[in-house]
C-alpha cells in the first residue's frame, strides 16, 4: 500500500512514532536525534512498506542534478545513520531489508495516523507558536447537553454563557495579557539566554566537504555570538555532539545552555543551502524552523539571516550595532570563502604544520579576493601566536600589517581586533593600547572564546588576578568540553601558585584529549612544583613522546635525573637548546628558564637581556613563570620590569 505523507500523520512501527510535519523520529515517545538525509529515506521507505525504494529514486530524492558528490558513500552513510537510530542490523533487519545493487524495503509493519490524543502528545511546537488546545462548542467532551425544548430567556443566558466560555477559551489560548498563566496557574517558559549549536551535517555525503560544513557551523557560531545578551557556545564543544545518539534535554544539561540549534547544510555548483531548526531544552520544544538558500556569492548573508531569525525568535533584544553588523554582510569569492574556511580549520588543531598551512590558505584567499577582511585577520593570527616557529622580529611586524589591513577594511570586525590587541600585547608592549584593542574585540564579538582566552593572559601579565580568573572562567563557560579551555583555567591556578587546583583542571583537560600535550606539560609543571617528581618525569616523558623526541633523547634525560636530580636533568636540557640555537631561532626566554632552574642567576639575566634586546614576545609574560621566582628579590628583576612598563 501508499500511505499519503499527510502533513497532520504520525506514522508508527514498533516502537517508534514518525512525525511527518516536524521532521522528528520518536521512540516510545522520547525523541531521537536523526539528521535531515537519514529522516527522508525513512519517509520513503514508510510511504512504500513491502516495496523496493531504488537508489535512482533515493538519489533523486536527496540530491539535486547539479550536486557533485559520491552518491554512493554518502547513500550508504545516510542509511547507516537510519539503522543506527533504530538499532537495526543490515545482517538481520528488522525494518529496513537491503537488496544489493538494487535499494531498499521496509519490512515492518507500518501503522498512521495515530490516534489525536498520542498525536499532540508528541508533536512540538511549530513556526514559533505554542499551540493550544482550544475547546469547541461541537466537541463531545466540552458541548454543554441541554434540554430541547427552552423558554426564550434561559435560551438567552445559555446563549451568552456558551459565547463568554468560548471567550475565555480563545483569551486563554491566545494568551492574552498572560491570561493563560493567570487562570490556569502555569509559568510561562523561561526565557533562552544561552544556546549551542550542533554541527551541521554534511548532506553533501562526501567526507572531504567535512571542512566547509564544520566552517559554517563555526561561522553561525560566530554571529550568534555577536550579541552580548546571548551566551553561544563554542564549536570546540559542541563539536563533541557530532553524529551523537543523545537526546536534546541531555546535550543542553551538559552544556548549561537553554536550547539547541541543529540543522544540515549543503552545496552544489553555486548554491548554498541551510536547514535549521532551534528547539527549547526544557521543556523541550521545537520553536522554529526554516531552510535558506542562496546563491554562493551571498553564503554570509545566509549565516546571518538564519542568526537574525534565530535571535527574533527567542526575543533577544539587539543594540543598533548588533542588528547594522547582522544586516551588513558583503558578497564573497566562493573559492576565497572556501579557502577561508580551510585555513581556520587548520588553525584550530595548534601545531605548527597546522598553522602553516592555515596561513598558506589565507594567503590564497586573499590572492583570490584583495577585500576579504577576515582573511587577513586570519593570517595575522597565524603570525602572532607561539607556534610560528618564526623570530618575533619577522613575526610581529606581519601580524601588525595583517591586521591593520583587516581594519582598513572592516573596522567592525572583532577577529581583526583582537589580532591587532596581541601586537600591542606581545609585541609593542603598548600596555594601554592592547587593552583598548582586547575591550573593543569583546565588544565586538563577546562570545569569541580567543580573545577572552589571550585577554587573561594580558590581565595576569598586568597583576590583575582576579580580572584573569574571572576571564578564565568565562573561557570555560564558553567552551565546557574544550582541552584548551579547561587547560588555560589550570595554567592560571599553576601561575598563581595554586598547583592542586591546577593538576585537577588539566586532569580533566586530558579526560576529554588524553593527547593534549599543553595539559600533560601542565600536569608535569605543577607536579614538579608540589614536589613531586616522579610524577612531574612520567608527564615529561609523555609529552616529549607526543611531540615526536626520539627515545634515546627522552631516556639520556631520564639518566640525567638519576644521576643528578633535577640539576642534572636541566643541565641536559640547557645543553641541547644552546646547541639548537646555533642551527634554528630558539627563544632565549626558554634559555634563560634553563638557567634559573639550575640556580644560576648570574646567566639567567643575562639571557633575559637578550630576550629584551630582541623584544621577544613571550617576555611579557615573565611575571607569571614560577621558574623565575627565584629571581625577584634581585634589583635586575625589578629594573627589568621598570623598563618594560610592567607594574611591579
Amino acid at each position: 500500500m501508499n500511505i499519503p505523507s499527510d502533513s497532520r500523520s504520525v506514522l508508527c512501527f514498533g516502537p517508534f512514532q514518525v512525525d511527518l510535519a516536524s521532521g522528528e523520529l520518536h521512540k516510545h515517545g522520547v525523541r531521537l536525534r536523526l539528521q535531515e538525509q537519514p529522516f527522508q529515506i525513512l519517509v520513503m521507505l514508510l510511504e512504500n512498506p513491502g516495496e523496493v525504494v531504488t537508489r535512482d529514486e533515493l538519489r533523486n530524492k536527496l540530491w539535486s542534478a547539479d550536486t557533485f558528490v559520491d552518491f554512493d558513500v554518502g547513500l550508504n552513510n545516510a542509511v547507516l545513520r537510519l539503522r543506527n537510530a533504530l538499532g537495526d542490523s543490515a545482517d538481520s533487519p528488522r525494518f529496513i531489508e537491503t537488496l544489493p545493487r538494487r535499494g531498499y524495503r521496509f519490512i515492518a509493519s507500518v501503522d498512521g495516523p495515530v490516534p489525536a490524543t498520542l498525536h499532540e502528545s508528541i508533536r512540538p511546537v511549530t513556526a514559533g507558536h505554542q499551540r493550544e488546545t482550544v475547546p469547541s462548542p461541537a466537541d463531545p467532551t466540552t458541548q454543554l447537553v441541554t434540554p430541547s425544548l427552552k423558554p426564550p430567556r434561559a435560551r438567552k443566558l445559555w446563549t451568552a454563557g456558551l459565547a463568554l466560555a468560548v471567550l475565555l477559551a480563545l483569551l486563554t489560548g491566545l494568551n492574552v495579557g498572560g491570561l493563560r498563566q493567570r487562570v490556569l496557574g502555569r509559568p510561562a517558559a523561561p526565557a533562552i539566554r544561552s544556546l549551542a549549536v550542533l554541527p551541521l551535517e554534511n548532506l553533501s555525503g562526501d567526507q572531504a566537504q567535512e571542512y566547509f560544513a564544520d566552517g559554517m557551523t563555526d561561522e553561525l557560531i560566530t554571529d550568534l555570538a555577536s550579541i552580548a545578551r546571548l551566551r553561544v557556545i563554542s564549536r570546540t564543544s559542541t563539536a563533541h555532539y557530532k553524529g551523537t545518539r543523545k537526546t536534546i534535554p541531555e546535550i543542553a544539561r551538559e552544556l548549561n545552555v537553554d536550547a539547541v540549534v541543529e540543522g544540515s547544510v549543503g552545496r552544489s555548483a553555486n548554491k548554498v543551502r541551510i536547514r535549521a531548526q532551534l528547539v527549547r531544552a526544557v521543556p523541550e520544544e521545537h520553536l522554529w524552523a526554516e531552510s535558506y538558500e542562496r546563491d554562493f556569492p551571498d553564503v554570509l548573508a545566509l549565516q546571518r539571516d538564519v542568526a537574525k531569525a534565530i535571535a527574533n525568535e527567542i526575543k533577544i533584544k539587539l543594540t543598533p550595532e548588533e542588528k547594522a553588523r547582522l544586516a551588513n554582510a558583503r558578497q564573497v569569492d566562493a573559492e576565497a570563502y572556501q579557502l577561508y574556511l580551510r585555513g581556520r580549520f587548520s588553525f584550530e588543531n595548534w601545531t605548527r604544520d597546522a598553522v602553516r598551512l592555515a596561513r598558506e590558505n589565507f594567503q590564497k584567499a586573499i590572492e583570490k579576493d584583495p577585500s576579504y577582511a577576515v582573511a587577513y585577520a586570519g593570517l595575522a593570527d597565524t603570525y602572532v601566536f607561539g607556534v610560528t616557529g618564526l623570530e618575533p622580529k619577522v613575526s610581529i611586524p606581519l601580524a601588525r600589517a595583517a591586521a591593520r589591513r583587516a581594519l582598513e577594511l572592516d573596522d567592525s570586525l572583532g577577529d581583526a581586533h583582537a589580532a591587532l590587541a596581541q601586537v600591542k600585547f606581545l609585541g609593542d608592549w603598548d600596555w594601554a593600547g592592547a587593552e583598548k584593542e582586547f575591550r573593543r574585540a569583546i565588544d565586538l564579538n563577546p562570545g569569541d572564546t580567543l580573545v577572552h582566552h589571550m585577554y587573561s593572559h594580558f590581565l595576569l601579565a598586568m597583576g590583575r588576578n582576579e580580572e584573569s580568573l574571572r576571564e578564565s572562567e568565562l573561557y570555560l563557560q564558553l567552551d565546557p568540553l574544550s582541552a584548551p579551555a579547561n587547560h588555560h583555567l589550570a595554567w592560571h591556578y599553576s601561575a598563581t601558585g595554586q598547583y592542586d587546583r591546577a593538576i585537577e583542571q588539566d586532569l580533566k583537560a586530558v579526560q576529554i584529549d588524553p593527547n593534549y600535550i599543553d595539559s600533560i606539560h601542565g600536569l608535569g609543571e605543577a607536579y614538579r612544583h608540589k614536589g613531586m617528581p616522579q610524577e612531574a618525569l612520567v608527564q615529561y616523558q609523555k609529552q616529549m613522546t607526543l611531540s615526536g623526541a626520539s627515545p634515546d633523547w627522552i631516556k639520556s634525560l631520564r639518566r640525567a635525573y638519576q644521576a643528578e636530580g633535577w640539576k642534572g636533568y636541566w643541565q641536559k636540557s640547557l645543553d641541547r637548546d644552546l646547541k639548537q640555537a646555533n642551527r634554528e631561532y630558539v627563544s632565549f626566554l626558554d634559555i634563560a628558564d634553563d638557567y634559573a632552574l639550575l640556580g644560576d642567576k648570574a646567566q639567567a639575566f643575562r639571557y633575559l637581556e637578550k630576550a629584551y634586546a630582541g623584544h621577544e614576545d613571550f617576555l611579557t609574560w615573565v611575571k607569571t613563570e614560577r621558574d623565575f621566582d627565584i629571581l625577584h628579590s634581585d634589583p635586575r628583576y625589578a629594573d627589568l620590569l621598570r623598563r618594560m612598563g610592567l607594574p611591579q
